[in-house]
């Protein structure tokens, strides 16, 4: 049945800026947009109409980059680092990442879920209608499988669309210290065919940087994605300029992650392809980073900028999206209709749903926030809070 959604102005989206309809109206029809345009050219009167009082309508946010499962916690490695104890020495003690492998590997399905579900709360409290959970904090294929079964299970459990990636090539597992070439050729030949035969696995992922792994490394597992059909996605010069970004370009890549030492090149590489930047605030403000994403560069080669949170354990335990979008425009100098479409068509991009998410177009899944705010830029300008909103998903409000 079709449903009129009126007395509110659109920002669409469409093409990546504002594209504002004032006096707008929706039809959708179940799950999605029937039509979009100003009131004053409705094509029909459904006979079911909700008036959203003037609310700024946007599509629903996307969170396109998370790591949302995972077991344990690192506040208290965050008090230390606080308290003057060195990176290195944490990491001697058992800590970093090497803590988290450890309690993911030892929670049950069940436990990574309820943890799963109290961080996934708050992103869906911000307006965010799809989001993307990475494994790779399991790091053997029985740990990785349950946190992707974990990030099918929230489905079920909320509203909302979850992507999962593979990111078993995040960091190298204990048991193969001094062994990444054999890791790799683990993930290669049977964690990511186990898992992606089992339909847990929807894109690829991996971390290249000195401290994990190498482009060589990266690429063969980029080859093992391609022969299995699977998109890719990589992490890529957050700490160093290796050209993963180029790499990533060349395989055809959803997104390049992170971004901070890219260089033009990489831009050109990534524009050519198609390949979305996504930039990650959140990590750059807690480690305290200097180097700004080549913002000039991505703007003057037309690279799609998407923003997430990377909620994670140890960099960026960010629980707002809507807090990295000012991060976003204050941080790496995105104007707020920018930073806007980064967590909308962007992020849909960096997903590969910018045929069906991202922006209300006819066609597209119905999938919007009615904002009771009084310009678009307020999503960026407020710091935290909870903006009053109205949540519609799929055709339906919550």
């Amino acid at each position: 049945m079709k449903h009129l959604w009126q007395h509110c102005h659109a920002a669409t989206l469409k093409d990546g800026r504002y594209s504002i309809i004032e006096d707008a109206a929706i039809i959708t029809e179940g799950e999605r947009i029937a039509w979009i345009g100003p009131r004053a050219e409705l094509p029909e009167r459904p006979v079911q109409s909700t008036d959203l009082g003037g609310a700024w309508v946007t599509p629903g946010f996307i969170d396109c980059h998370t790591h949302l499962v995972f077991g344990g916690d690192r506040s208290g490695e965050f008090e230390q680092r606080l308290n003057g104890v060195s990176y290195a020495e944490i990491a001697a003690a058992g800590g970093g990442i090497a803590s988290t492998v450890r309690a993911t590997r030892e929670a049950s399905e069940d436990e990574l879920l309820a943890s799963a579900i109290k961080r996934a709360r708050p992103l869906l409290a911000d307006g965010v209608t799809v989001l993307e959970v990475k494994s790779g904090y399991g790091l053997d294929l029985d740990s990785e499988r349950r946190m992707l079964r974990v990030a099918r299970r929230l489905e079920q459990e909320l509203p909302v669309t979850v992507r999962t990636t593979c990111l078993s090539a995040h960091a190298l597992p204990p048991e193969y210290a001094g062994r990444a070439d054999e890791y790799i050729e683990q993930v290669c030949n049977h964690i990511l065919p186990a898992l992606a035969e089992e339909g847990l696995v929807d894109a690829v992922d991996a971390f290249c940087e000195h401290l994990a792994f190498s482009p060589a490394q990266v690429e063969r597992v980029f080859q093992a994605a391609e022969r299995l059909g699977l998109p890719v996605k990589l992490h890529a010069e957050q700490l160093s300029s290796l050209h993963g970004s180029s790499l990533a370009a060349r395989y055809g890549a959803l997104s390049a992650d992170h971004l901070e030492f890219m260089d033009e090149s990489d831009a050109i590489a990534m524009a050519e392809a198609g390949t979305v930047a996504v930039l990650l605030p959140g990590a750059f403000f807690v480690l305290r980073e200097t180097q700004l994403p080549p913002m000039d560069a991505l703007r003057k080669h037309g690279v799609h900028i998407a923003i997430a949170s990377d909620l994670n354990p140890g960099t960026s335990p960010a629980l707002s999206l809507r807090l990295m979008l000012n991060m976003a425009c204050t941080a790496f100098r995105l104007t707020p209709e920018e930073a806007l479409a980064g967590v909308t068509l962007n992020a849909a991009r960096a997903l590969g749903m910018a045929d069906s998410h991202g922006s209300l177009e006819a066609g597209k899944v119905a999938d919007f926030i009615a904002w009771d705010i009084q310009r678009p830029a307020e999503l960026a300008y407020w710091l935290g809070g909870d903006l009053p909103k109205r949540v519609i998903r799929h055709g339906e409000e919550l």
